[in-house]
C-alpha cells in the first residue's frame, strides 16, 4: 500500500495498478506500507532510487542501515509496536531523504505514524520539506517511546505492590501466586529491553541525520534533531534505571519463593521432631521381649500414652520459646 501526503497533511492513496503518471508537487511523504514488487517498481520509477526490501532492512551492521546513494539518504531504525500486549516486537522501518521528500517503507504498523498522521496537519508551520517532516516524524516517534516507558513503569509499580504489597492478618496468597508473577516480571523486562534497542538505534539514526546537508542547511531541522537527540538519551538512561528496577523485582520475588518454601519445610522439620519422642515412646513399647516388667502393669499403657503426649508437648513449647514457631 502507498499513501502520499502532501504539506497540507492531506492523503492520496497510490496503486500500482493504475499509477499517476507523475506525483503532484507538493507531495513531501511517501509511506510504503507492506509494499510489493510493483509498489516498490513504481516508487522506483518515480523518485530514480532502489527502494529496500525487507531482507535488506535486516542488515545490523552501520553501513548497511545508514549510507547516502544517488543523491538519497538511507537510514533504517529498528521501532516497537505491539508494545501494548504482552509480546512486543521490533520491526525495522526505512527511511528515506530524496528528491526533498522523505519515503518510509515498513511492514508492520508502530502506533507512531498513526499518531504522526492523525496530527501532522496540526504541526506549526506545516512541513514543507521532506527534511522537517522527517524531523517531525522522529519527534513523535520519541514521544511514543517515552510514553511506552511510562506505562511500563506504572505497570511495574503495580506489579510491586502485588509482590510487596502488605496483606490482611492471616491471610496467605494462593498457591504459585508469585510464580505467575515471574511471567509479568519477564513480559515487562522484555518491553523494556525491546525499547533500549529500539533507543540505541534512534540514537544511531539522528546522529547519521544531523550530519546530513539538508538537515545542516535548515537551522529548524537543526535544532530538532539536537532536542530529538538529547530525549533519546534521557530515555536511554531512564530504560536503564526501569531495567534495574526489573532485575530487583525479579531477585526480590526469587527471594519470597525461596522463603515461602523454607517456612513450608520448617514446618514439616518441626512436626517430625515433635513427633519424634512419641515416636521413640511408642517403639520402646513395641518390641517383643519376654521380660518386659510395664507389659504386666496394670498403668502401663496410661503411663505410656501420657509420656508420648508429654514428650510431644516439651518440644513445641520449646520451639515456642526459642521464637522457632
Amino acid at each position: 500500500m502507498i499513501t502520499a501526503y502532501r504539506d497540507n497533511g492531506e492523503a492520496i492513496v497510490i496503486s500500482a495498478v493504475k499509477p499517476p503518471a507523475s506525483l503532484p508537487a507538493d507531495i513531501v511523504w511517501i509511506d510504503m506500507l507492506r509494499p510489493d514488487k510493483a509498489e516498490d517498481f513504481l516508487v522506483e520509477s518515480f523518485l530514480g532510487i532502489e527502494v529496500p526490501t525487507r531482507e535488506d532492512m535486516k542488515d545490523i551492521e552501520p553501513s548497511s542501515r545508514l549510507y547516502t546513494a544517488e543523491d538519497a539518504v538511507f537510514m533504517t531504525a529498528s521501532l516497537v509496536y505491539k508494545a501494548d500486549t504482552s509480546r512486543p516486537e521490533l520491526t525495522d522501518v526505512a527511511f528515506i531523504l530524496t528528491r526533498g521528500m522523505l519515503v518510509t517503507v515498513r511492514y508492520e504498523e508502530p502506533k507512531a505514524f498513526g499518531l504522526f498522521t492523525a496530527a501532522m496537519h496540526r504541526i506549526p508551520g506545516g512541513c514543507a520539506t521532506g527534511t522537517i517532516l522527517a524531523t517531525r516524524l522522529f519527534e513523535t516517534i520519541t514521544d511514543r517511546t517515552a510514553e511506552i516507558l511510562e506505562n511500563a513503569v506504572a505497570k511495574i509499580d503495580a506489579l510491586s505492590l502485588q509482590v510487596f504489597g502488605e496483606r490482611p492478618v492471616g491471610q496467605r496468597r494462593p498457591p504459585q501466586y508469585l510464580e505467575a508473577k515471574l511471567m509479568d516480571v519477564a513480559s515487562h523486562h522484555r518491553l523494556v529491553a525491546k525499547t533500549r534497542d529500539s533507543l540505541a538505534s534512534l540514537s544511531r539514526v539522528l546522529t547519521f541525520l544531523y550530519t546530513v546537508p539538508s538537515v545542516q542547511e535548515n537551522r529548524e531541522a537543526t535544532e530538532l534533531c539536537r532536542a530529538i537527540s538529547r530525549d533519546i538519551q534521557s530515555l536511554s538512561e531512564h530504560a536503564s534505571f526501569i531495567s534495574g528496577n526489573i532485575t530487583f523485582l525479579l531477585d526480590a520475588s526469587l527471594g519470597l519463593i525461596n522463603v515461602e518454601q523454607n517456612a513450608i519445610i520448617k514446618i514439616f522439620s518441626i512436626a517430625a521432631v515433635v513427633f519424634l519422642p512419641p515416636t521413640l515412646v511408642a517403639s520402646l513399647y513395641g518390641m517383643n521381649f519376654d521380660v518386659m516388667p510395664e507389659l504386666k502393669w496394670t498403668f502401663g499403657y496410661p503411663m505410656a500414652v501420657v509420656a508420648m503426649v508429654i514428650s510431644a508437648i516439651v518440644p513445641y513449647y520449646f520451639f515456642r520459646w526459642k521464637g522457632w514457631l
